[in-house]
């Protein structure tokens, strides 16, 4: 967040509202993050009521955001404003600020164990619950984020659709995406791509010609031993995730990518593992150094980092200090290289002491992972995704929304 206001999530009950600040609070925020906090701050007067400022999702606040959380809050110091989340350098500037309005806790769960007697045990006991609730939220704000982000993609599969099939308007043609997409269990975002591009349809009859609907799925490996359907997109990097991360390594988190072709085989985020929302946030489209994802798609090799905090490219972007924020200190990363050389994602460990490394058996056990997971990958692109777009030409009889009846 620079140029536009602070994104803010609120959930309220009648006991404790919590509002969920995200992006990066700079001077040019300041007049926004005032005016998002003055309903939530009276509302919680009136209610007498302890308001909680979540900002586990902040990546940095300025010196002047510091400033005009003082004007919001100054009153506040007999019953402070609870701020919970906040990294290690958002909260090193909020307590040079010197905030007699607010008080800074590690969790929730710390905050309410402070809370006054007059407190009821009833409003400490919901107003706890509600902590998974913000997690809820900061992972719903990163889904509209990633939405937002591939929204263009979208609209341009529709237009082709449009042209193509002579549908009726963008309602109709986003109809039948999302019926291809449900129907086959693709990913919305992952269909228009594939609409956008795979070449023009063979015939009326057929997208694609020659090709086999039933391609044999590699054999054995990690898919066999979890037992999940091949077809499930999200079960397999789920599982590929709990391989690398709980079978073969002790890393604290991990994030998946895969290429997208429609956007230059850029490197997007489709699974993670104990990553914070603030990093997921940078790393949600990944278009080149100095992520190690793309480092590793580039080299198409592993990449090891001991200390990020010693990597100087890194250290410089955001991405960096965000995962210093995450105490994310040491990262290896493996591409996921097909046989014929094509790297089609990356799979990235992240610890949180500096210099980890893997055994040379954990090395080995990583790479026979991505390797199967590229072929899996591989298997999937040309299976489910390329019959869901010969559902998408079978099924393109005009059809309208009920905005256009």
């Amino acid at each position: 967040m620079t140029s536009h206001p602070p994104l803010t999530v609120r959930t309220a009950t009648g006991l404790t509202t919590i509002v969920c600040l995200s992006g990066a609070l700079g001077p040019d925020t300041c007049l926004d993050l005032a005016r998002e906090l003055r309903q939530p701050l009276d509302q919680a007067g009136r209610d007498g009521q302890p308001l909680v400022l979540d900002m586990a999702g902040v990546r940095s606040v300025s010196i002047a955001a510091c400033q005009a959380l003082r004007l919001a809050t100054d009153h506040l110091a007999h019953a402070p404003v609870l701020v919970v989340g906040a990294a290690p350098s958002v909260r090193a500037v909020l307590e040079r600020g010197k905030l007699p309005g607010v008080r800074i806790h590690d969790t929730l769960g710390d905050a309410l164990a402070v809370l006054p007697d007059s407190v009821s045990d009833t409003t400490r006991q919901r107003a706890a619950r509600l902590s998974h609730e913000a997690d809820d939220l900061r992972d719903e704000v990163f889904g509209l984020r990633a939405r937002a982000r591939t929204r263009t993609l979208i609209g341009v599969a529709q237009g082709i659709l449009l042209a193509r099939y002579g549908l009726p308007g963008p309602d109709a043609a986003f109809a039948l995406l999302r019926e291809g997409s449900q129907r086959h269990n693709v990913p919305l975002r992952v269909l228009a791509s594939a609409v956008v591009t795979a070449p023009p349809p063979y015939s009326d009859v057929q997208w694609f010609t020659g090709r086999s609907t039933r391609a044999l799925l590699p054999a054995g490996g990690f898919l066999q031993s979890y037992d999940i359907d091949a077809h499930d997109r999200r079960q397999v990097l789920a599982a590929a995730l709990h391989e690398a991360t709980v079978v073969i390594s002790d890393a604290k988190a991990a994030e998946l990518h895969l290429t997208d072709p429609a956007q230059d085989d850029a490197l997007v985020l489709e699974q993670h593992k104990g990553l914070d929302a603030a990093y997921r946030d940078q790393a949600a489209l990944v278009t080149g150094p100095p992520y190690v994802c793309a480092r590793a798609q580039h080299l198409r090799e592993p990449v090891n980092v001991p200390d990020v905090a010693a990597d100087p490219d890194l250290l410089l972007h955001p991405a960096g200090r965000a995962l210093l924020d995450a105490d994310s200190r040491a990262l290896a990363c493996v591409p996921l290289v097909t046989p014929d050389g094509h790297c089609t994602g990356t799979l990235t460990l992240h610890w949180t002491a500096p210099g980890s490394w893997l055994t040379d058996e954990q090395r080995y056990a990583l790479d026979f992972l991505a390797t199967e997971t590229a072929a899996w990958r591989s298997w999937y692109r040309r299976t489910v995704v390329l019959n869901a777009l010969e559902y998408l030409h079978q099924h393109r009889v005009a059809r309208t929304s009920p905005r256009e009846r």
